[in-house]
């Protein structure tokens, strides 16, 4: 068993704990049981839920037992925390749907061998389903006084705003049941999660002291924030990276961490990366001595895409990557992993029949602003289609020239690409 705390406390992955100490002790005695929840609110976990899954993962690897617990119970209310208004609270056939993907997906990253480190999947409907509301008000509810749950923060600020039903007012206490519910049947001992969890998380801890005289810790990792200040996991226009690959392809999930911002990166490895300290310093300082080569980032999206999907798809993303900008060929890239590429360019679509002119295309891409701008752009031997150089400013793509039957790839310069799709109506 490793020190796992001293590791964590490196990768800067320890916001919060009950009792450091105390936890530190129990974690040397032997094999700890812990568990982290995951509420099914979206049909896929995104890359925020990584860190949590990944933590998991951390300790088990340092001779702990994890327990990955999907929420199908708490999935049905909706967490408030961090929200400004009431949930939208979705059907029980959906959240089950939902809650058997994202099982799936906590699944994969975790060891199932069955010895004392071997993980556990559970889901809290398990035991609050079949419980009544009597029960639930004179068993669990009688433990929370009602002046102390006013004074959370995600309380106070919801009731100055918007106001809060009792639905989600009752929160705390289905997670806070399910950390006691977990303590008696696997004899779990702590409960990890984001720095915004703290108080469901310590509100848990009372409840097994309450309850059963027990002591349990809980342990934060803190929110992951960009050094450009916008939202850790999301694109540029606010949409969200999820580790379904439907949702978002590898080839994107690749150049997220590709495109990682020069002050993020050394924070991004040491949060996601299972590298030793001394590969992530020796990432770092090649990274500063060669910044154009981007070294760490390429080393942390070959890392993360071949562990959230797989080997294949990151060389697949790495070959598209590279025929993209010359430095391949595109008629080798699958139409999945090219279709994957061109939808995070910007592009245009056309429709089937004659195609435009070249310049006509790299305006309509929005790679030059206008058509004679695109036309300057070839005579200066600038433009490219498929890689290659267009000579003619009159220069008309033919039919044979679409990739998979429907594509072109634009470029302007070394760096600029753009995307040509023919769609049939």
């Amino acid at each position: 068993m490793t020190d796992i705390l001293d590791d964590l406390a490196w990768r800067d992955l320890i916001a919060q704990s009950t009792d450091l100490s105390e936890l530190r002790a129990l974690l040397a005695a032997g094999p700890v049981t812990l568990y982290c929840g995951f509420d099914p609110t979206a049909p896929s976990l995104h890359l925020g839920n990584l860190i949590q899954i990944l933590t998991l993962r951390r300790f088990q690897r340092a001779g702990h037992r994890p327990i990955g617990l999907v929420g199908g119970a708490t999935g049905l209310i909706g967490d408030p925390s961090g929200k400004s208004a009431e949930r939208v609270l979705n059907t029980e056939e959906t959240v089950a749907g939902w809650v058997e993907r994202i099982r799936g997906q906590v699944s994969k990253f975790l060891d199932f061998d069955g010895g004392p480190t071997g993980a556990t999947m559970v889901s809290n409907l398990d035991w609050t389903g079949p419980m009544s509301a009597i029960e639930f008000l004179r068993d669990i509810g009688k433990h929370f006084p009602v002046n102390r749950m006013l004074a959370r923060e995600t309380v106070k600020a919801r009731l100055e705003s918007s106001g809060m039903s009792y639905t989600e007012f009752s929160y705390v206490l289905l997670q806070s049941m399910d950390f006691l519910e977990l303590y008696r049947r696997h004899g779990c001992r702590l409960q990890t999660g984001g720095s915004d969890q703290w108080g469901n998380l310590t509100a848990g801890v009372d409840l097994i002291r309450r309850v059963e005289g027990g002591t349990a810790h809980a342990l934060t990792t803190p929110l992951l924030t960009k050094a450009d200040g916008s939202k850790f996991g999301k694109t540029a226009g606010g949409e969200t990276y999820w580790l379904d690959p439907d949702l978002t392809s590898p080839y994107a999930f690749y150049q997220f961490w590709i495109n990682a911002d020069d002050r993020d990166i050394e924070n991004y490895l040491k949060v996601f990366s299972f590298k030793s300290r001394e590969e992530i310093e020796a990432l770092i300082k090649e990274g500063a001595e060669r910044p154009a080569a981007r070294i760490p980032q390429r080393a942390l999206a070959e890392e993360m895409t071949t562990l959230v999907h797989s080997a294949d798809e990151t060389a697949a993303a790495v070959a598209a990557s590279r025929a993209l900008f010359g430095q391949g060929e595109l008629r080798e890239l699958d139409e999945r992993t090219l279709a994957s590429a061109l939808a995070e360019v910007p592009r245009t679509e056309v429709a089937p029949g004659e195609l435009p002119s070249v310049a006509d295309l790299l305006a309509a891409s929005g790679l030059c602003k206008s058509k004679s701008e695109a036309r300057r752009a070839i005579a200066q031997g600038g433009a490219y289609v498929n890689n290659a150089k267009v000579e003619s400013e009159d220069a008309v793509p033919s039919s044979g020239d679409l990739l998979h039957g429907r594509f072109l790839v634009l470029r302007r310069g070394k760096r600029n690409i753009g995307g040509v799709e023919v769609v049939r109506s």
